[in-house]
């Protein structure tokens, strides 16, 4: 009986062990494939894309993120993780071509609501976590 208690308090110390260790890393941020999954779900489900939409909003995400992994390292030398961001300017202009392009595939109403849509779907920036709110 008491080889088996101290065998189960062995236990939880080393899982508890494991799991504050796991806890110390940052999450990783999501490939590019995750993304564009995550993104033409999204749009599909909102906009209600016709195949052939679906199809071309696929593709012209796709290219944008393509691009997007291939202009990360561009400006600077990879410095360790985390990996800089693209630089605003390239962004720009990459959203840019990827919002033609979705403008051409989408109706008038389709992307009014895709505008909008979008700008959900980015990143939330770096730094600067909400403040807790005080208690008196």
């Amino acid at each position: 009986m008491k080889k088996t208690f101290m065998a189960l308090c062995i236990i939880g110390c080393m899982h508890t062990y494991a799991q504050t260790n796991q806890q110390d890393q940052p999450p990783k941020p999501p490939t590019p494939e995750e993304r564009l999954k995550f993104i033409t779900e999204k749009l599909n489900k909102e906009l209600q894309l016709t195949t052939a939409q679906k199809e071309k909003v696929t593709a012209a995400y796709k290219d944008f993120f393509s691009e997007m992994e291939k202009n990360k390292f561009k400006d600077k030398q990879p410095p360790p993780p985390p990996p800089p961001p693209v630089s605003k300017e390239i962004a720009d202009k990459l959203s840019a071509e990827r919002d033609t392009k979705i403008k051409q595939i989408l109706s008038a109403d389709q992307f009014k609501k895709y505008v909008e849509l979008e700008k959900t779907l980015r990143p939330k920036p770096p730094g600067n976590p909400p403040v807790p709110p005080k208690q008196n």
